[in-house]
């Protein structure tokens, strides 16, 4: 009697704040954050980084403005990703940018506090779980769930999950890839490796170094690799000019780069990925294994937009491979589909 009650008064006040709140989703990712507002869909996409002074740590800007600093700034500011490898590596200022994400998409919303779902990596530990739950409890949410980033990513590529069948999606964020079989609303199988875009844009950095004696940033790594990156030949291959500063004299220089040469610095990245792919399908059940023969894989997350990766992949694994439509939104959408049902994904919150 008396849980019974206690459970209808919980439900009420839950219907309560939810009709005086907005709950949303967040993929708090190690290269950009995305935002989605229930009944609005996404309403914020920004990089995940931090520009603060030095010596207060006060925060100077926060999303695209402080990404325009990287590699700018001069020493009493400095411009810095607080999360690494999918995981807050900076507890205050990852506080302080889910604040300001949250505040930004809740101005019309001061009534009640949201309701929060974070996607993270299916491979992070309970400390760090709850260290991404405080962070966003500090920075003005009323509760927060958390989802598997594979889990998020399959729900928001529209795969079928509910049936009993198995469906395989491979997630590349900046920080980490994830790898899901899942099948009846659940995980069979999952592995994470912290292996991402940002390890493809060092190796770029390190190619660049090695071979030419330039060294360059971040930013214009990021640019070879979505602009002339690839996994395998091109039909057509590709150059872009670049510049940095000469390794030996100190001076800047452009150098001419092409898309096989960067193909040859991201080999070692995505050979990993793949590895962890083939090593997925060596562990999935037979039964599972004879559905994924007509159902394939899906690719999400940014780094599912190198070109010829989907051609790849279906050549090692022998399995058919397909891009999601929207690869860079798909856990962000996962998390909004989430909001619309929550008792189907957390019947035990």
């Amino acid at each position: 009697m008396i849980r019974n009650l206690k459970n209808t008064l919980t439900n009420f006040l839950a219907n309560l704040f939810g009709f005086w709140s907005h709950d949303i989703g967040i993929d708090l990712g190690t290269a950009n954050t995305l935002v989605f507002v229930r009944d609005r869909g996404i309403v914020l996409r920004e990089p995940s980084v931090v520009a603060v002074y030095t010596t207060t740590r006060r925060i100077r800007a926060v999303g695209l403005e402080a990404k325009k600093m990287l590699g700018k700034t001069p020493g009493s500011i400095i411009a810095l990703r607080p999360m690494k490898d999918g995981v807050i590596a900076d507890f205050e200022v990852t506080e302080a940018m889910l604040r300001y994400f949250i505040g930004k998409v809740s101005k019309s919303m001061k009534l009640v506090p949201p309701r929060v779902i974070i996607a993270v990596p299916s491979g992070i530990t309970e400390v760090e779980k709850r260290a991404v739950k405080e962070a966003a409890i500090h920075a003005g949410a009323r509760d927060v769930l958390l989802i598997q980033e594979p889990m998020a990513a399959a729900i928001g590529v529209g795969l079928p999950i509910d049936e009993p069948a198995a469906n395989m999606i491979v997630d590349i964020g900046g920080g980490t890839t994830e790898v899901a079989i899942l099948s009846l609303n659940g995980v069979v199988f999952s592995r994470s490796m912290r292996v991402g875009g940002d390890e493809m844009d060092h190796s770029i950095i390190n190619y660049v170094k090695r071979e030419y004696n330039l060294i360059i940033g971040e930013r214009t790594a990021e640019e070879l690799k979505i602009k002339i990156g690839s996994a395998s030949p091109l039909d057509r291959e590709l150059s872009i000019s670049i510049k940095g500063r000469d390794a030996v004299v100190g001076l800047p220089r452009t150098v001419t780069i092409t898309s096989s040469e960067i193909r040859e610095a991201l080999k070692d990245s995505i050979a990993s990925i793949v590895n962890v792919v083939k090593g997925a399908l060596e562990q999935c059940p037979p039964e599972l294994s004879s559905d994924l023969v007509d159902r394939g894989i899906v690719l999400a997350g940014g780094g599912a937009l190198i070109k010829n990766l989907d051609v790849l992949m279906s050549a090692e694994t022998g399995l058919p491979v397909v891009v999601s439509s929207d690869p860079l939104s798909a856990v962000a959408n996962g998390t909004g589909t989430v909001l619309q049902d929550l008792s189907v994904w957390f019947d035990n919150e």
